[in-house]
């Protein structure tokens, strides 16, 4: 089979790898049927590391038909077509029973994240409960249902994850900083639980576009303290109920924190890759800070596979351009440079 492999700094490659097996007996064979390039896989590819050098990508969102199961699995069956989560929780763990399955406390947190899944077929840990299946087949569904199935599996459930965590409610006025993939799920997240009014900061026209198309009230297109600004001044000086950071830079967190209103919420699903912050700066404003990786299964099963299945959310056009999997460099490169939001990759 074809696997995705970093070549080095700039570059991704495909190379031949032996179809995986059952190994353990909560496994789960799945033959891919779209994958795609997340915002974090080009941390390692622009990676100057010579430690990076061929080593398998780190994509981690599929959606795929089942073509083995292990003897532990009683949920699936071949042939079930699948949203594969990048978490692998358990169900009935402290931690899952919570909500909050990407901290699994029933197996060793090494094998609760999906890797190398920009591949043709994939080895699934933790199968039994995690998997999500979906009625029908692929074929049963147009593309633009295919996208939105596909977002399940991170971006979508992880915007949610913001909204969430940072107990966006009824009436609330929401910023969302980062204007990704996740971020623009963030907005969709933010008016499901009902905001009332939803700032995006982003720069570029077509995800200020698409930002207002899920939901968004306004754009806020300044960075740094003009952009804090700029929020504060649409809210009369206020500040929002909850901020949605959804880069995880170190710019990124602290404009989060400078547009809170004293008492919000902040919550993060940016990997953070801060610089660090004195948080004694901010102890006055008794901000509530929570985030993570997100509840993918929890919310999949909860509410939003139902919410995609009925057109109540059409998260899937965050993917705005198409690739087969031997076009994998180009669809790396063009999410390098905002050629597009979020690159799908066709594998069947």
């Amino acid at each position: 089979m074809k696997s995705a492999v970093y070549v080095k700094t700039g570059q991704v490659g495909l190379k031949e790898l032996d179809i995986p097996k059952v190994q353990e007996a909560d496994d789960v064979i799945i033959r891919v049927v779209r994958s795609c390039v997340c915002g974090s896989d080009l941390w390692k590819y622009r990676n100057d590391s010579e430690e990076v050098v061929g080593t398998a990508n780190s994509g981690h969102e599929i959606i795929g038909i089942v073509e083995e199961v292990g003897q532990a699995i009683n949920t699936v069956v071949p042939g079930d077509f699948v949203i594969a989560p990048f978490t692998h929780g358990c169900g009935h763990c402290a931690a899952c029973r919570a909500g909050f399955e990407a901290g699994c406390q029933s197996h060793d947190s090494s094998s609760n994240y999906s890797g190398g899944y920009q591949a043709e077929y994939v080895r699934y840990s933790h199968g039994d409960w995690a998997l999500i299946k979906v009625p029908g087949q692929p074929s049963d569904y147009s593309e633009g249902m295919l996208k939105s199935l596909l977002s399940l599996s991170d971006v979508m459930p992880t915007g949610y994850h913001a909204a969430r965590v940072a107990d966006v409610k009824t009436g609330d006025t929401v910023a969302v900083v980062g204007d990704g993939a996740v971020g623009l799920c963030a907005v969709i997240a933010a008016k499901l639980r009902g905001a009332k009014r939803i700032i995006i900061m982003s720069r570029h026209a077509d995800r200020q576009k698409l930002a207002l198309e899920f939901g968004a009230t306004d754009i806020v297109a300044e960075r740094g303290d003009e952009g804090v600004a700029k929020v504060l001044e649409l809210t009369g000086g206020t500040g929002v109920d909850a901020a949605l950071e959804c880069v995880g830079t170190h710019l990124s967190t602290e404009t989060a924190i400078k547009v809170c209103r004293p008492g919000a919420h902040i919550g993060r699903v940016g990997l953070p890759h801060t610089d660090d912050i004195n948080m004694a700066d901010y102890f006055g404003l008794n901000l509530i800070f929570a985030g993570g990786p997100a509840s993918v299964t929890t919310y999949v099963k909860g509410g939003l596979l139902d919410a995609v299945l009925k057109g109540e959310i059409n998260p899937g056009k965050v993917f705005t351009s198409s690739y087969k999997l031997d076009e994998i460099d180009q669809a790396y490169k063009d999410m390098d440079q905002r050629k597009t939001i979020k690159s799908i990759l066709v594998v069947d």
